[in-house]
């Protein structure tokens, strides 16, 4: 069949078309079935179906075809296609059976070149949520995860690298860890992400200082050149199957055990680390909830890291509360350069950052067993570390002479006030988490929350125990609603609840 291109400016992450109902059936193709484009450049594409959108005898390319496509004026030929051998594959997961190195490399590379459609994307993540995968099988998804993207490839070792498996709001300890581990003359090129459901990601956060958009190739010469980065990943092309699988997950509200396993570990191979310390934070509304997970997940991880050649340390953390009391981009970024100020800053803050750098330390030879973080928090003191913070943001294109008292944040404030007097008995991270965003955070750098009462701290009627920052007033309105509604600090007096002598009996 012969039909005229037209283009659809719209990306959605999928080798896809549109093709009007009539034109369909004369080809014998329904909504996800696969069409050959056979013309200025041949290839396959999804298809899907509309009455109206597309009039008969008309094409309509999505942007990752017509991205293809040159000459517009030629009409192209379609025909049916087979349905990707990936498909089997999947299938093959669902029965729960066994599939090879060859299959997992293959269902990869199709993930990476958009030639799966949504619902086979979804089969695959909730196959392997459900059945689990083999540690063998686990591997070759990791290794077929780097091998689909860019590989750094430093001349200089030890490659250090460092992970948080996330859940924790306020978590900005890779400011202080990344600059601690390079001025110890140790490379630690730190990707990172923005946040999915979070307040801020680290690269939500360092975007306030300069910017995390760079090339694998970049990110190499920055490190090289200053000893650290700390960038957005997925501007890299590093292990881009994952941002594609990530993308399908979300509606889903699922993380599938072994795919976590596998993204982590191919983002740490694709850039040559050596040595990965990976903090697992645990506790109430945390994505690990007790100790026992958090033991297995470092054993399968470590275990995971030996068969890929990397040296692998967890640290399980306490992670019931926030890490500091900033939560949100510009706020965050604040709270941790006031460290490397001056050391004015939460113990939070500075133990967990100087406990982790102190591990990487120790890993890669630049301090003795047990004294990583005695050194790490010397380098905080010295000026060492912002010395060569400031390195890194240059190295990035930003200011090195910024202040964390320049940063600017959200002009519109209202704050939660204590109703009692008391202590802080319950802290729920999760609403923390949506105040910060319904206020704007991570798009709006300038909105968060800052928390001025933690776990255990006394509190009287009237104190402010929370301030919400919004770039926008209509914004601001909406997060004081929400954080009035949600209560995310209780306080309580010590008396809880009385009972009286006769409880139960008359």
């Amino acid at each position: 069949m012969q039909l005229k291109l037209e283009r659809l400016n719209i990306k959605i992450g999928q080798h896809k078309v549109l093709l009007n109902i009539a034109d369909a059936k004369e080809l014998g193709v329904k909504h996800g079935d696969r069409i050959r484009i056979r013309g200025h450049e041949s290839l396959t594409a999804i298809v899907d179906t509309t009455d109206d959108m597309i009039p008969p005898g008309v094409l309509g390319a999505f942007v990752e075809i017509y991205r293809h496509f040159k000459d517009w004026d030629k009409p192209v030929e379609v025909v049916p296609a087979l349905r990707s051998k990936s498909g089997t594959v999947i299938k093959k997961l669902m029965d729960k059976k066994p599939i090879t190195q060859e299959e997992i490399k293959m269902l990869v590379n199709d993930i990476v070149e958009e030639n799966l459609s949504d619902v086979e994307l979804s089969a695959f993540i909730t196959s392997t949520y459900i059945h689990g995968m083999t540690d063998d099988e686990v591997e070759w998804l990791t290794r077929a995860m780097i091998d689909s993207g860019d590989k750094i490839e430093f001349d200089t070792h030890p490659i250090m690298d460092k992970h948080s498996i996330g859940g924790v709001p306020g978590n900005k300890i890779s400011l202080l860890v990344v600059p601690v581990v390079a001025a110890n003359g140790l490379l630690i090129p730190k990707t990172s992400s923005r946040a999915i459901t979070g307040a801020g990601g680290t690269a939500d956060l360092m975007e306030v200082l300069c910017s995390v958009e760079f090339t694998s190739m970049e990110v190499k010469e920055i490190t090289e050149k200053v000893g650290g980065a700390l960038v957005w990943g997925g501007a890299t092309n590093i292990a881009p199957a994952d941002d594609k699988l990530i993308r399908v997950e979300y509606p889903l509200s699922i993380d599938p055990y072994y795919q976590m396993l596998a993204s982590i570990m191919a983002k740490k191979g694709a850039i040559g680390a050596d040595n990965v310390v990976i903090d697992i934070p645990i506790g109430a509304g945390t994505k690990v909830p007790t100790i026992q997970e958090g033991q297995k997940l470092a054993r399968d991880l470590i275990n995971l890291g030996h068969r890929l050649g990397m040296n692998v340390e967890c640290a399980i953390t306490y992670g019931s509360s926030p890490i500091g009391r900033k939560v949100g981009p510009a706020l965050e970024v604040r709270e941790a350069l006031r460290v490397l100020e001056s050391m004015e800053g939460p113990n939070s803050l500075i133990e967990k950052s100087a406990g982790i750098a102190g591990i990487l330390l120790e890993m890669g030879g630049a301090a003795p067993k047990d004294h990583g973080k005695e050194l790490a928090l010397e380098t905080l003191r010295n000026g060492k570390a912002l010395e060569k913070m400031k390195q890194i943001i240059e190295a990035q294109g930003g200011d090195p002479n910024i202040t964390s008292d320049a940063i600017p944040v959200g002009k519109y404030t209202a704050d939660l006030f204590a109703s009692t007097d008391g202590y802080v008995i319950e802290f729920d991270n999760k609403w923390i988490i949506e105040v910060a965003r319904v206020a704007g955070a991570p798009n709006d750098k300038g909105a968060g929350v800052a928390i001025h009462k933690k776990m255990g701290e006394s509190v009287k009627k009237g104190d402010s125990i929370l301030t919400i920052y919004a770039e926008k007033e209509f914004k601001l309105e909406t997060a004081l609603t929400t954080a009035q509604r949600t209560n995310p600090i209780i306080v309580e007096g010590m008396l809880l609840r009385r009972i009286p002598g006769n409880f139960g009996f008359q």
